[in-house]
């Protein structure tokens, strides 16, 4: 696997935008842990429980809670701050909540993204910009094929769709004002991210850990439905790689996939769920069927560009995945520091490297 350099992230000032949410959290961990000097931009965390209030993330990052639908206050912010990078993560990242709230998640994922990117247009001394979007970009006919970089965006739901227009957005700020001032900004789609610390509502993991808590069994929508499962660890370490390589070498392109190494069996909600309550020795799962819903059943992307260009890949297979995620939650249920618990695990993954 291509190995992050400690001696590029040492000193590093990084601005990490959603640091209060699951895997920005992480990130901003990592990134204290290489040594960069973190500036976090977000709202206030709205999980209960937050990773960023049980591992104490403000000591990793200096934080600026802001709205990045506001403007001005983005632009305010960051007056009279330096970055070397920049790691756009902040967005509304849950399907159900875009399906209830359309307007606001196009708000908050394409509008926010336009502030932010006009807002670092008077940075100087950029080295490289890198934005999250999603694998749920391309256009999905629900054929079972695994996504390229070169497939046709689009999105049938608000959530998709949403992302699908802030790569769009990202495109033409990207050719129309930072690369001709020779700054990098690219785009990563990532899978569906699984680990320790995620109490979001509506994801799938969370809502397993939730459900074992309350000695009650997890509900299920679509346990048939397939998802590129991938751990926050390999996902945010292809990020960094990436975002590292950026700023390093001109030619690397400008959109990525992050997933499941290729040749691993598809595993589905159901087959998760069942790692997850095994592993939690909670109540077996229960299915729901929601006829009205918009989220697709199958659903892959090929990473081999990033293997191919970055030589990286993720580690974990599903089961792997499933398995560190649910001793992260087991050790912090047992009364253990989610932040020692995090560092752990980032410390052990790089040592495995």
């Amino acid at each position: 696997m291509a190995a992050l350099d400690p001696l590029f992230w040492r000193g590093k000032r990084v601005l990490l935008t959603g640091h209060t949410g699951f895997k920005g959290a992480w990130a901003a961990i990592w990134l204290a842990e290489l040594g960069a000097e973190v500036t976090g931009l977000a709202l206030a965390p709205d999980q209960e429980p937050s990773l960023f209030e049980l591992a104490g993330v403000e000591g990793c990052a200096a934080s600026l809670i802001v709205d990045l639908r506001d403007a001005a206050a983005v632009e305010a912010a960051l007056a009279g701050r330096s970055f070397d990078l920049v790691l756009h993560m902040a967005a509304q990242p849950i399907v159900r909540a875009a399906i209830a709230d359309p307007v606001a998640t196009f708000a908050s994922n394409v509008m926010g993204t336009a502030h932010l990117l006009q807002a670092l247009r008077a940075q100087a001394g950029l080295q490289a910009v890198l934005a999250i979007t999603s694998d749920k970009v391309y256009a999905n006919a629900e054929t079972g094929r695994a996504f390229s970089e070169t497939d046709a965006l689009g999105g049938k739901d608000p959530y998709s769709a949403s992302k699908a227009a802030t790569e769009i957005a990202v495109q033409s700020f990207a050719k129309s004002y930072f690369e001709p001032a020779g700054v990098p900004l690219a785009t990563a789609r990532g899978g569906n991210v699984i680990g320790g610390g995620d109490f979001s509502p509506d994801r799938i993991v969370a809502d397993i850990v939730r459900a074992a808590r309350a000695q009650q069994p997890v509900v299920l929508r679509h346990p048939e439905a397939t998802r590129p499962w991938q751990h926050v660890l390999d996902c945010l370490a292809g990020y960094l790689v990436y975002l590292q390589a950026l700023a390093t070498e001109g030619s690397t392109p400008r959109a990525m996939n992050f997933g499941p190494r290729p040749g691993g069996r598809e595993v589905t909600v159901g087959e998760l769920a069942t790692l997850g309550v095994e592993a939690l020795g909670a109540q077996p799962w229960r299915h729901e069927p929601d006829p009205r819903s918009l989220e697709a059943r199958s659903l892959a992307i090929d990473a081999g560009l990033a293997r191919r260009v970055l030589g990286f890949e993720s580690r974990l297979d599903a089961p792997a995945a499933v398995a560190l995620t649910m001793d992260w939650y087991r050790r912090q249920a047992n009364g253990e520091d989610a932040l020692v618990l995090c560092r752990d695990q980032i410390r052990s993954y790089q040592g495995c490297a």
